[in-house]
């Protein structure tokens, strides 16, 4: 499967994006979807991730009550809500598939990787 994300920008601390990553390919709904950032100079960390149906999510502490992650099988994409944003929000985000059974929530579960979409939270 191949990934292509979009929606990143330049947003005012307290407001809100939407990534959008769309997949390539068939089966889409056979793959776990995640989405990791990585911060300047630092390194790549979990954000959130969904299951095959879109019926369960799991949410870094840092995202959590702020961000919404959900997908739509039949366009073949996942989404990113990004609400409430803060300056330490801002990372060039990547969404990442898998065929696992079961969410994942390190970057090693994840065999395929979007090219990452920048966000930049102003204070």
């Amino acid at each position: 499967v191949q990934l292509q994300a979009s929606g990143g920008g330049l947003v005012q601390a307290g407001g809100s994006l939407t990534l959008s990553c769309a997949a390539s390919g068939r089966a889409f709904s056979d793959y776990i979807m995640g989405w990791f950032r990585q911060a300047p100079g630092k390194e790549r960390e979990f954000v959130s991730t969904v299951n095959r149906s879109g019926g369960s999510t799991l949410y870094a502490d840092s995202v959590k009550g702020r961000f919404t992650i959900s997908r739509d099988n039949a366009e073949n994409t996942v989404y990113l809500q990004m609400n409430s944003l803060k300056p330490e929000d801002t990372a060039v985000y990547y969404c990442a598939a898998d065929k696992a059974q079961v969410m994942a929530v390190t970057e090693y579960e994840y065999r395929f990787w979007g090219q990452g979409t920048l966000v930049t939270v102003s204070s």
